[in-house]
């Protein structure tokens, strides 16, 4: 990978340098969210000639939730990456109940980046899985793959992640209170729990407004996954925590859904499978990719 867009964690010191120095490597671009706006930002090396993958973050996330895995993707692809409306740095969406009225404002503002004749394969992590289903369905005739990585809604529920509440909280008291969550949720190894993981869950959790598992549990995603006639793929940690754990049920259930999709189970990982085991995941996804790459 190019340092230009991996610079050295330990070199720079502290993961929130790491972080603006991953995101100055990028584009900024706004787009209209109701009255408000969405915001996105763009990794390009190519001059606008490589293929375009647009990436969807998870509930309570932004774009930060990427943050292992657009160094790997920048190599071959233009990557797009929005904070999803009501989430990080964008605006509320005019309705936070609809999924398909929220993946229409998205879709628009990938128009307005990449151009309306661009195609383009979408990835969604957890709630994003299913802003990229109903982004799949609402530009169908350009999307080129949907792939899903420990997406809720297509198998059973699971049971209901207890978490601490962290608003209130200061100092190493937050920290730890975000560590207990992160492990609960998140990441199954303790170990994975670092300072980047601990930074960027203080910084998604602070901006989070938008409430996503009624969205996420609420039938739109197998409607999408019915509807799709392009190919699909997906990913489940074996440990994610909200499928209790079942990721090899929900691995089941993708297959049986969709017999033709190509579907995968990440040993060792929880939900955040891109962030804990990118070493799996990375390599995975630009093999499904490639296989729709023009």
């Amino acid at each position: 990978m190019n340092d230009q867009v991996t610079p050295n964690l330990q070199a720079l010191g502290d993961p929130q340098s790491y972080i603006d120095q991953v995101e100055s490597q990028s584009t900024r671009y706004e787009t209209p969210c109701g009255a408000g706006r969405m915001v996105w930002h763009l990794w390009d090396r190519s001059g606008g000639t490589a293929p375009v993958v647009v990436l969807f973050h998870g509930g309570a996330g932004s774009w930060r939730h990427w943050i292992k895995n657009i160094p790997a993707l920048v190599e071959s692809y233009r990557v797009l990456v929005p904070d999803l409306p009501g989430l990080g740095e964008s605006d509320y969406p005019p309705d936070d109940k609809d999924a398909l009225a929220m993946a229409a404002i998205v879709a628009s503002g990938i128009d307005r980046i990449v151009g309306e004749d661009a195609t383009y394969d979408v990835v969604g992590f957890s709630f994003g899985g299913t802003m990229a289903s109903c982004v799949g369905v609402v530009r169908e005739k350009r999307i080129r793959s949907v792939t899903i990585i420990g997406a809720s809604g297509v198998a059973s529920v699971g049971f209901s992640v207890t978490l601490m509440k962290v608003r209130h909280l200061e100092g190493l008291e937050r920290r730890e209170a975000h560590r207990y969550n992160l492990n609960r949720l998140m990441i199954a190894d303790p170990a994975k729990i670092d300072d980047l993981a601990l930074t960027i869950q203080d910084w998604n959790t602070i901006r989070s407004r938008l409430k996503t598992p009624s969205i996420s549990r609420g039938g739109a995603i197998l409607t999408a996954i019915d509807t799709l006639r392009v190919p699909i793929n997906a990913m489940y940690g074996a440990l994610d925590p909200p499928a209790d754990p079942k990721g090899p049920e929900r691995v089941a259930a993708m297959r049986a859904r969709r017999p033709d999709a190509d579907v995968r189970l990440i040993p060792g990982a929880g939900h955040w499978a891109a962030f804990e085991a990118p070493e799996f995941v990375n390599p995975i996804l630009l093999e499904m990719l490639a296989r729709t790459r023009p």
